[in-house]
C-alpha cells in the first residue's frame, strides 16, 4: 500500500510545479527532443524550422481533455487545480470508469490578465492517447478539444516552471520571433481566436531534477503554400 501511495503521489505531482522552492536551471536552448517522450507517448510533429531562440513545429491532428477556465493569479496553482481534475480521469473518474494511460506534455493554455494583481484564465489539457482518441470518455467538468493539424512557435527552458519564469520566456519566444512570417501568422491567428495569448507545456515529474524540459507554445494556422522558404 504504501509503493501504490508513492506511486500515486508521483503521478498526482506529475509534470506539476512547485512554488518556485525547488532549484532552476537556466539554460535556454531549442531543438531539445523531451525525454519524457522516449517513455509515455506525446503527440506527434515535424520540425519546420529552428530559428535563434524558437523552432516552428507542425503537429499533427490531435485530441486533449481539457478543463473549463481556471480563474487564478498563479499559473502553478492553477495548473496543480487542473491536473488534480485530470488524475481523477485518467484513474478512471469517467462515463466509461475507464483507466487511460498517462501522457506527455499536460498543458496550460494562457489568457493573461490586464493587470499584475489580476485573475487570468487558464486551461489545463491531457493529450489523450492514440487508442482513446475515437471515442475519449467524457467526463463531469471536463471536455474534448479535437485540433486540426496546427503549426506551433516553441520555446525550450529547463528546471522548474515559477510564475515569473513563464513571463519572462514567454516575452522571449515573442521578441525572438518579432520581424518573421511566423510573427504575423501568430497576430493573425490571435485575432481570429483569442481564447488563449500561450501555453506552458511541461514534460517532467516534479521529482526529475535533470534533463528537464519545459515548452512555451504559441499556435498558429498557415497554408503550407505559404511557407517561408
Amino acid at each position: 500500500m504504501a509503493a501504490f501511495n508513492t506511486l500515486k503521489l508521483s503521478l498526482v505531482l506529475s509534470l506539476l510545479t512547485n512554488l518556485g522552492l525547488l532549484p532552476e536551471t537556466s539554460k535556454n536552448s531549442v531543438g531539445i527532443f523531451p525525454p519524457t517522450c522516449n517513455r509515455i507517448e506525446c503527440p506527434s510533429f515535424d520540425v519546420v524550422q529552428v530559428g535563434n531562440g524558437y523552432e516552428i513545429r507542425r503537429y499533427n491532428s490531435t485530441v486533449w481533455t481539457s478543463t473549463s477556465s481556471i480563474q487564478d493569479i498563479s499559473l502553478v496553482e492553477a495548473t496543480r487545480s487542473g491536473f488534480l481534475q485530470l488524475f481523477d480521469y485518467i484513474q478512471g473518474k469517467n462515463k466509461y470508469m475507464q483507466q487511460i494511460e498517462m501522457t506527455a506534455p499536460v498543458i496550460t493554455e494562457v489568457l493573461p490578465s490586464d493587470g499584475p494583481f489580476c485573475e487570468s484564465s487558464f486551461t489545463v489539457s491531457f493529450y489523450v492517447p492514440k487508442v482513446n482518441q475515437e471515442n475519449p470518455p467524457p467526463a463531469e467538468g471536463l471536455h474534448v478539444q479535437r485540433w486540426k493539424p496546427t503549426y506551433v512557435a516553441i520555446r525550450q527552458f529547463s528546471g522548474f516552471v515559477t510564475d515569473y519564469n513563464v513571463a519572462e520566456e514567454a516575452a522571449a519566444l515573442q521578441a525572438s520571433l518579432e520581424g518573421t512570417a511566423w510573427s504575423a501568422a501568430i497576430d493573425k491567428s490571435r485575432k481570429a481566436d483569442a481564447t488563449s495569448v500561450y501555453i506552458v507545456a511541461q514534460y517532467n515529474s516534479p521529482f526529475e531534477f535533470s534533463d528537464r524540459v519545459n515548452e512555451i507554445w504559441m499556435l498558429f494556422d498557415m497554408e503550407d503554400e505559404f511557407l517561408p522558404a
